[in-house]
């Protein structure tokens, strides 16, 4: 059975993606970058859930999600070209502040994946709007 393309799927998602900026925002403004981080690439993540909510077309791993997204999203130009590297740097950026003990996360790092996360849901609400 293939996912139903839902409208209100894609608002939920959304919602959800914003709820998670202001998670990330907040958590920035703590100092806890690497929460920050993770909170800012999970709103990147359902923004683009909330566009593929519109297909017939689900997956379970973020990166069929993106490499999806970037071949029908990000190469076609619907979105532009360079949030695909902003993506692909936001998942990184998330990786790793969760999995790598070492890694030292920078404020400035953290408001660019905060600024992606906002840019991005911004660019999505506007493509829900016209569809």
């Amino acid at each position: 059975m293939s996912p139903k393309i839902s409208k209100e799927l894609a608002n939920h998602r959304l919602v959800q993606a914003k709820d998670e900026l202001q998670d990330a925002k907040f958590l920035f403004n703590i100092k806890s970058y690497k929460s920050a981080n993770n909170r800012a690439y999970y709103a990147i993540f359902h923004a683009i859930k909330a566009v593929l909510a519109l297909e017939p077309i689900d997956f379970k791993k973020h990166k069929d999600v993106q490499a999806y997204f970037n071949k029908n999203y990000i190469n076609t130009e619907i979105f532009p070209k360079n949030m695909g590297r902003k993506i692909v740097n936001a998942s990184k950026t998330r990786e790793d502040s969760d999995y790598d003990d070492e890694f030292i996360v920078k404020a400035e790092e953290t408001q660019a994946q905060i600024d992606t996360a906002e840019e991005l849901i911004k660019l999505v609400e506007n493509y829900l709007i016209e569809k």
